[in-house]
């Protein structure tokens, strides 16, 4: 018997060593499985996921610092009463109509050329930038952290408006601020339908001294086009983005009412361009301007159009302007 269990013990010793690794090799793999599991669902929790205008955009699931870096963005953030922790300029400050509510923000460069640097050293959650940059400038502005390229396209306002909100907690703010346009719209359809209906409106920018035109649902158009239901110029229909409009063209459409817009820092080389063209014989004579249906600068000349702040605003002044 001592003879059999002399030869057995090494064996059993063996199998025993071997099923000790086993356990230690399971456990290990248990273990690192559970790490790789903790660790996924930490970096989850660190981040989220934000689908706009159908793509998706991953950020952090804290959003703090917002770099508003388009104009579109600021609006948006003073309608909702957002603090974006740098924004643009305009002349080296903050746009006057926009500096209450966005006081205290750093200035991060122009419309066109956002300061990396400056945005760099805000460290941000997120940088709001514009649907208009050249892919050169996403892509810089990418490298320092997901850039979303806010719309400039009016009739995506709902969508711009809902982001911001996404991002900042003010979801109950948006959906009522959605929600009073559509009712003010509603009420205002009523008169705009039978008053409206035969009437030519345009929306005149002048830029560099030169008058421009654009597309219906582009800038503060949908407004007039869409929300209170005016006919659609033939001149917009060929417009695919803005458009030079001749006092010729304008002559020809002759329209009943025209919302003129100049902002000086857009006409610096062309200061007397809106004095000019009010003094303009051919101007003079449209009905619009017989009629005392130009109105100039109704709305900040600034204003981007396609914003909540631009619609609701623009919404009060068209209806007050147009509808007696």
């Amino acid at each position: 018997m001592n003879k059999y269990f002399k030869m057995c013990a090494p064996a059993l010793l063996a199998l025993s060593l071997a099923a000790c690794g086993t356990d230690k090799s399971e456990e290990s793999s248990t273990s690192t499985n559970n790490v790789a599991e903790t660790s996924a669902t930490e970096n989850q929790a660190k981040t989220q996921t934000i689908t706009y205008l159908g793509e998706k955009y991953e950020l952090a699931a804290d959003v703090k610092n917002i770099v508003a870096a388009s104009l579109e963005s600021m609006e948006d953030a003073a309608m909702l009463g957002i603090k974006p922790v740098g924004v643009l300029d305009i002349g080296g400050k903050i746009p006057a109509y926009l500096a209450s509510e966005l006081e205290g923000a750093e200035l991060v460069g122009n419309k066109m050329t956002p300061n990396t640097e400056a945005i760099l050293k805000l460290n941000p959650d997120i940088i709001l930038g514009s649907s208009k940059y050249p892919e050169e400038m996403a892509e810089k502005l990418n490298k320092i952290q997901t850039m979303i390229p806010y719309s400039h396209v009016s009739t995506n306002w709902k969508e711009n408006l809902t982001l911001l909100a996404q991002l900042s907690g003010k979801e109950d703010e948006a959906k009522k601020i959605i929600a009073d346009y559509e009712a003010k719209v509603a009420d205002s359809q009523v008169k705009s339908k039978e008053q409206l209906a035969d009437k030519q409106i345009l929306v005149i920018r002048v830029r560099g001294g030169i008058m421009y035109i654009y597309p219906a649902g582009v800038y503060l158009n949908p407004v007039l086009y869409e929300d209170l239901g005016a006919p659609i110029p033939e001149v917009l229909k060929t417009a695919k983005a803005q458009a030079e409009l001749s006092l010729e063209t304008l002559a020809k459409v002759n329209p009943d009412a025209i919302f003129l817009q100049f902002e000086e820092s857009e006409n610096a080389d062309a200061p007397k361009a809106l004095e000019e063209l009010q003094k303009n014989p051919i101007f003079a004579s449209l009905k619009a301007s017989q009629n005392n249906q130009v109105f100039v600068n109704a709305i900040e000349p600034l204003a981007q159009g396609g914003t909540a702040w631009s619609k609701v605003k623009f919404l009060d002044i068209a209806a007050e302007k147009l509808l007696k």
